[in-house]
């Protein structure tokens, strides 16, 4: 026994050794401080406060509309940029640091499991720097001048909003969450006759308050071409822009394999392109110079070429996918022949809502031909199933999951975009050029928006149904966040009659109720309610798979 009790302590002293010589290797190699920048003079500059919330910061300007939505107007070289980027924005960076932090403390209520999460993220990201190019660590060290230092016990500011750059990457690579089910299309394209036109839901979602202060961007570098973007405060990587050439930028997640170390985030490549490509061949020149870790699909619309284009990416592989039809859609799987015939692709799209959701986009474009602006808003708001099946509101296998940061429409050839506001794609879509966005002492009180292109706002965000759905929405994350914690709702049944009577024809809410009552080994209940969402139309084979076993093994034991 005192042989073994020495071996145990051993081992012990040998593995906190190693602990020990990691962490300090760690510490060496991970904070490594933030790129050397000459100290400008408008490091000693304030912004200056014009009206509520409206600032500007020598030409740099920021601004909230009626609508609720942030536009911002940046020029200058990257730390230019940057800097005035996180001077104008300083509280709602602030304000998106304490939403991203919140969601992380909800997910993980573990203090020490957080440190380590931190630890290991950064860890992973320790050579992420040398896949990013000077000019956008310097945009984002001038940003972090201008984060609140109440988050240092994350990290070191410039290393934190590095690392959210990669956050999407991380998350999609590391879990394969559905935080991201984006879906693209393009129409009119090879056709001389009409405008190109794009529509995107940009389906990334970290909570409702994650999307309150969406900015449309405008940036003016001092190389490359200008550019407006959607995103929110201290995120300068792109994931739907255009700029001055006509050329669109769209990036769509797809099924990626495990990685065992960081590149470039894929959103800083999709900033490159939109920054110095003006056609589909110099989007595609431009990827095949940057590595990811992640595999991704990036949509290309070009009014140089009237067509558009997806470059299919992984971490080792790239592929472009065209067709001569008048459409083409992308949502997360890989469509070309390189990449959409490997084993891992397959897999995703018998197993992904994403099939589903590309033949029902192209079933809407079929019903639609040469579909004006306002009917491409009605499909990118779209929430039923193929065939117009009613498939319950927030279902994956929809145009419409409501979750969506941003929904938005281009047409490139006239330099126009169209921006959902808030909820999601349902309030107005307001209309912006690209071209008008100015310096402020040009712009000053002129309103950018355009009034007479203004989509109106989705009908549903007036109806019962829609106040139904929000309900529904607050008491299935109250459940998920029981079955996380295993703890118990009082007079659970009546509130699974309210879940469901909310959203009936929606199957997750059966199937999570199934969830509740089988932790508590109430089988019968858990049996009824699998068998209930087993009807009805399912996003992923796998809650499929889940449901079906489960109720096999509780029938099975009713026989013994």
């Amino acid at each position: 026994m005192q042989k073994f009790k020495t071996t145990i302590l051993v081992i012990f002293i040998i593995f906190y050794g190693i602990i020990c010589s990691f962490l300090a290797y760690f510490h060496i190699t991970v904070d490594q401080g933030h790129p050397s920048i000459n100290v400008a003079t408008l490091e000693n500059q304030e912004r200056i406060e014009i009206a509520k919330d409206y600032y500007h910061f020598n030409n740099n300007w920021l601004r909230k509309n009626k609508w609720g939505l942030w536009e911002m107007y940046l020029e200058g070289n990257g730390y230019e940029r940057g800097l005035a980027h996180g001077k104008l924005t300083k509280e709602l960076i602030e304000f998106q640091e304490q939403v991203f932090v919140d969601k992380i403390n909800q997910l993980i209520p573990s203090p020490s499991y957080i440190r380590l999460l931190r630890n290991i993220i950064a860890w992973f990201n320790r050579d992420i720097e040398t896949y990013i190019p000077q000019e956008y660590k310097d945009e984002i060290y001038g940003i972090s001048k201008s984060c609140n230092s109440r988050f240092n016990y994350i990290g070191p500011a410039y290393r934190r909003i590095l690392n959210y750059h990669g956050a999407h990457d991380i998350g999609h690579a590391l879990q394969n969450l559905a935080l991201v089910g984006c879906t693209s299309f393009a129409v009119n394209q090879n056709d001389s006759n009409n405008d190109l036109v794009l529509g995107r839901n940009f389906d990334f979602y970290v909570s409702d308050d994650f999307a309150k202060n969406v900015i449309v961007a405008h940036i003016n570098p001092s190389t490359g071409y200008s550019f407006t973007y959607i995103t929110w405060a201290s995120f300068i990587g792109v994931a739907s822009g255009i700029n001055e050439k006509g050329l669109t930028v769209t990036i769509n997640a797809a099924k990626s394999v495990y990685p065992t170390e960081s590149a470039m985030p894929i959103s800083l490549l999709a900033r490159e392109i939109l920054q110095y490509a003006s056609n589909i061949d110099e989007a595609i020149a431009i990827a095949h110079k940057r590595k990811l870790f992640v595999s991704e699909s990036i949509h290309i619309g070009s009014a140089k070429d009237n067509t558009s284009a997806i470059i299919e990416k992984t971490p080792d592989t790239l592929d472009v996918f065209k067709n001569n039809k008048t459409y083409l859609v992308c949502t997360n799987h890989f469509q070309g022949q390189l990449l959409g015939n490997t084993k891992l692709n397959k897999e995703d799209m018998a197993e992904s809502p994403s099939v589903y959701r590309q033949k029902r986009c192209e079933e809407l474009i079929k019903n639609r031909p040469k579909p004006s602006i306002i009917q491409i808003a009605e499909i990118l708001r779209d929430r039923k199933g193929i065939n117009n099946k009613i498939i319950g509101n927030g279902n994956e296998k929809a145009m419409n999951q409501l979750i969506s940061h941003h929904s938005i429409i281009f047409n490139p050839a006239k330099q126009l975009l169209w921006i959902s506001t808030h909820p999601y794609q349902l309030g107005e879509y307001l209309a912006y050029s690209n071209l008008d966005f100015k310096p402020y002492e040009s712009i000053k009180n002129y309103s950018l928006e355009i009034d007479s292109l203004i989509i109106p706002a989705d009908s549903f965000l007036y109806s019962q149904e829609y106040k139904n759905y929000k309900v529904f929405k607050e008491n299935k994350s109250k459940l998920q966040t029981t079955l996380f914690k295993g703890i118990n709702i009082d007079k659970f049944d009546k509130f699974a009659n309210e879940i469901i009577n909310n959203n009936p024809n929606y199957y997750y809410g059966y199937m999570i109720i199934g969830d509740y009552y089988y932790e508590h080994e109430n089988m019968e209940k858990a049996k009824e309610f699998y068998k209930k969402s087993l009807k009805l139309e399912i996003e992923h084979r796998s809650s499929i798979i889940k449901m079906k076993k489960r109720i096999q093994e509780i029938t099975n034991a009713n026989k013994g």
